[in-house]
């Protein structure tokens, strides 16, 4: 899933927005039938992997996150309004190879926008996740995150716990796949619902 922010605001990779975004993730990565697997944090963008037991749990708990995200953001830059563009995309992930796919670019993520990230992006769930085939050589940020309460929900599905692995586990530095196209077959774009905030 990807959620795009409002045109003209600021980047959200920036270290006084990074305990911010940690902490919402850790108050709203479960609710309300939806559970944030893994995500990552780019500069107008939000892509999240998650598990939902049916299309209206996903739209209510992506809409209870969105909101929650959208007023944290507000207060810490000082603004009313919208923050999360009215709609976002969606892709059902169905297979062993789709969902290694998805891990990566999720995951690598902040390469494929010239962050300058090697190894393990402290802006995603990377710091958490136990399918990187090697865990060295991390930024001192990486490792301190390591120590603290994991920022998203561990996976219950098959393929998000185990199943990807038949396609090998990923290299931290892995090259990361062109992923998601919306008019891919499987793929959808939804409404987020009011993600407005005062």
């Amino acid at each position: 899933m990807t959620a795009r922010l409002c045109t003209g605001l600021p980047s959200l990779r920036r270290a006084g927005t990074h305990a911010l975004l940690l902490g919402s993730m850790r108050a709203g990565a479960e609710r309300l039938g939806m559970r944030v697997v893994e995500f990552s944090f780019q500069s107008n963008h939000v892509h999240w992997i998650v598990e939902a037991s049916d299309r209206n749990s996903l739209a209510r708990g992506t809409k209870g996150l969105l909101v929650r995200l959208a007023r944290q953001l507000n207060r810490h830059w000082g603004r009313s309004g919208r923050v999360f563009a009215d709609r976002h995309h969606v892709r059902a992930l169905q297979s062993p190879a789709e969902v290694r796919r998805a891990l990566v670019y999720v995951l690598h993520n902040a390469r494929r926008h010239g962050a300058g990230v090697r190894g393990i992006d402290p802006f995603s769930s990377g710091p958490w996740f136990d399918g990187f085939r090697t865990n060295g050589g991390n930024s001192r940020l990486v490792d301190a995150l390591r120590r603290e309460p994991r920022a998203s929900c561990v996976p219950r599905t098959w393929l998000l716990r185990s199943g990807w692995q038949r396609r090998g586990r990923i290299d931290v530095d892995e090259f990361v796949p062109a992923w998601f196209d919306a008019r891919a077959p499987g793929a959808r774009s939804a409404r987020a619902g009011s993600a407005r905030t005062r």
